[in-house]
């Protein structure tokens, strides 16, 4: 006839620890029943005991030890994750550093060179002479032959000097077209032979100069070469 548990209660299944305990109590009752029977026992039944009574420990300690070595791996892994972030952390700060520092080092560099431009950039006389200066450096960039003397002997014969100076007497004048400014030039010709760079405006010295030099360069092989009308 099988047997029925009784109602309410179940069988549970025996832990891992469970069983080294049990294991353990019943492996020192079996030595202390040994040792009980034979009294004055040999140093053989003393030796039993030992033996038995060190299994016991042996079986309470196994799961202790188990857990401690779990523990100290968690604790260990648990160590190497943060100094992993720490690390990661101190090469996010180090490299934000160098960004900014060198962002700092290219702003610095473009202001000197900023800085630098401007210092080396002339400043002219709003004068003849420096309106000749300035003509030449740009006539010398865009390949314009010509020199400051050249420039100002027909600048004189030509108009005295005189920026606003019109010639409404001449043939050009009585076509409909005057010589205007310091090298007395005709609109045809100022918008034919226009400087890039320059004013559009025939009566601005600098770009009358230098449309009228860019002409007798192409008509007569440089300003230098004209000592009349042309």
């Amino acid at each position: 006839m099988s047997q029925r548990t009784p109602s309410g209660h179940s069988r549970s299944t025996l832990t891992k620890n469970q069983k080294f305990s049990i294991a353990g109590v019943a492996t020192l009752g079996a030595a202390a029943l040994a040792f009980s029977i034979v009294p004055g026992s040999s140093d053989d039944a003393r030796t039993a005991q030992t033996e038995a009574l060190g299994a016991r420990s042996a079986a309470w300690a196994a799961p202790a030890d188990a857990h401690a070595s779990v523990s100290k791996q968690q604790a260990n892994a648990s160590k190497r994750a943060k100094d992993a972030a720490a690390k990661a952390a101190a090469d996010k700060k180090a490299a934000d550093e160098a960004a900014a520092k060198k962002k700092a080092e290219d702003e610095r560099k473009v202001k000197q060179a900023a800085s630098r431009s401007a210092a080396r950039k002339p400043v002219y006389a709003n004068n003849l002479d420096g309106w000749i200066r300035q003509s030449l450096d740009i006539m010398k960039s865009k390949g314009i032959p010509g020199s400051y003397e050249g420039l100002h002997r027909n600048i004189m014969r030509e108009s005295t000097g005189n920026p606003n100076a019109k010639n409404g007497w001449d043939i050009n004048a009585q076509n409909g077209t005057p010589s205007i400014g310091l090298l007395q030039v005709i609109q045809p010709t100022f918008t034919a032979y226009h400087v890039d760079g320059t004013s559009t405006n025939i009566y601005d010295p600098v770009a009358n100069i230098t449309a009228a030099a860019n002409y007798a360069a192409d008509r007569y092989g440089s300003i230098d070469n004209v000592n009349g009308a042309y």
